[in-house]
């Protein structure tokens, strides 16, 4: 699992190689992958999953949910089957469950074994040890779990799970899609209610998915936007056949390398347009960014079309900061995007992005300006003043400093595409985290060579 700590780091430079055209298919969504193998694991029977994202983080929570007692295999068509152990049904791990990078598998997972009578370990890499679990922690706890974590409530975590749980109502503190889900995925083996109160709406995969796979959750929706989720515990979940839609986080590098760069006319098939996720394609129109839907439809409950983006030149923008849940991950290739419009683009409501992989605004601003870019930071976000649609000057002497974190990597791979002497990056190994085939499909597209 941590091969992005092991082997030796793996420099690159990525650098202008013309436009970006023809038609590409980015992996499956992280998030939905994520859950379709631990919904799959809880549900009695087999569940089929076409499209699943083979990147390392999906990979720990199959590792994990293996370990659990869940058969999952993938077959050589490329599909994966899981034959679940029912909700309950969760065994006591022989040893350790590595999340390697994973934060989503790690929280996810806590929620999980939470309502179970089992005890459970988790570990990470350097880069995960250092990220705070006390947000899943809290609500947890609650419902009865017990935990010794490092200091600051860090990985190695040891939780020690309780049934039955108790059902709780629970207010988000702070926006979060992975606390939201944490305390759902306790809830399925607690008797009861379990509720969770979400004032500022994040991504909803959990929800539609606990349906699909036939849990009783019901969703209120207030005049002010607040959110009152409630699911019903001791849940049957059915087996499912799912297509997992393609990932818009990863699609995001690929239409923001097209508007920027010049002559590029791409198709990216088969991107999820999930409302709670696509909050970045919206931006980047208001902007101008020339980015069409074709052929709009519905796969498993979720909204999926095929993007035709050409190459546009951008207007910077100040970015609502309702948005920033739609896209807390997009920021960093927005930036790219931003630093080549005409005029200003600001940031705010960004502090989540310091807790991020790495502290995303600080690596960014240094990123960029070390290409070329004018960035000022500030507490919450960054204001970037474009050049205008000129590419940026480049990376002339060391190279940027990713930080282990896949989506600077990406980023500062786009930003090197639209300069004139190429973007460094000092290691490419953390992409494979989220997207192993990045490298690959670009050079596909044209826009490496």
């Amino acid at each position: 699992m941590h091969s992005a700590e092991t082997s030796a780091p793996r420099p690159r430079r990525f650098f202008a190689a013309g436009p970006l055209t023809g038609r590409i298919r980015v992996p499956g969504d992280k998030s939905i992958s994520h859950r379709s193998i631990m919904l799959g694991a809880l549900a009695v029977g087999r569940t089929r999953v076409t499209g699943l994202l083979e990147g390392e983080d999906v990979m720990a929570t199959a590792a994990a949910m293996r370990a659990m007692g869940a058969t999952i295999d993938r077959l050589e068509t490329g599909e994966w089957v899981i034959d679940g152990v029912g909700v309950g049904g969760l065994l006591q791990p022989k040893q350790a469950l590595d999340m390697g990078n994973s934060g989503t598998s790690t929280r996810l997972l806590m929620g999980l074994v939470a309502s179970h009578a089992i005890t459970a370990t988790f570990i990470g890499d350097a880069s995960l040890s250092k990220r705070p679990m006390g947000r899943v922690i809290d609500p947890l706890s609650q419902m009865g779990a017990n935990f010794t974590a490092a200091p600051g409530g860090r990985l190695p975590l040891t939780l020690r799970g309780i049934s039955p749980a108790v059902p709780i109502s629970y207010r988000l503190p702070v926006a979060s899609a992975q606390v939201k889900s944490a305390v759902l995925l306790a809830g399925l083996n607690t008797p009861g209610i379990t509720t969770v109160i979400e004032p500022v709406p994040t991504r909803d995969h959990s929800e539609r998915m606990l349906r699909g796979f036939g849990a009783d959750l019901t969703v209120e929706v207030a005049p002010d936007g607040t959110r009152t989720i409630h699911l019903a515990g001791e849940a049957e979940l059915r087996p499912q056949t799912i297509e997992v839609p393609g990932d818009p986080s990863s699609a995001a590098f690929f239409v923001v390398a097209a508007l920027l760069v010049p002559g590029s006319d791409l198709v990216v098939e088969n991107v999820g347009l999930n409302p709670t996720r696509a909050g970045l394609f919206d931006v980047l129109r208001a902007m101008g960014g020339q980015i069409e839907e074709l052929d709009r439809r519905d796969v498993g409950g979720e909204p999926v079309a095929d993007l035709r983006v050409r190459h546009s030149a951008l207007t910077g923008i100040a970015v609502d900061p309702a948005v920033v849940p739609s896209m807390v991950d997009e920021f960093p290739v927005l930036f790219v995007a931003a630093a080549l419009a005409s005029g200003r683009t600001v940031t705010t409501g960004l502090e989540e992005l310091r807790v991020k992989e790495s502290d995303r605004i600080a690596v960014m601003r240094a990123a960029l300006e070390q290409a070329g870019a004018t960035v000022t930071e500030t507490e919450d976000g960054l204001i970037i003043d474009g050049t205008g649609g000129d590419p940026l000057r480049g990376v002339n002497n060391a190279p940027v400093a990713t930080h282990l974190d896949h989506r600077i990597a990406m980023s500062m791979a786009v930003a090197g595409l639209a300069s004139k002497g190429g973007v460094e990056i000092d290691d490419t190994r953390p992409i494979a985290t989220s997207f192993p085939v990045f490298e690959a499909l670009l050079a596909q597209a044209g826009g490496t060579t």
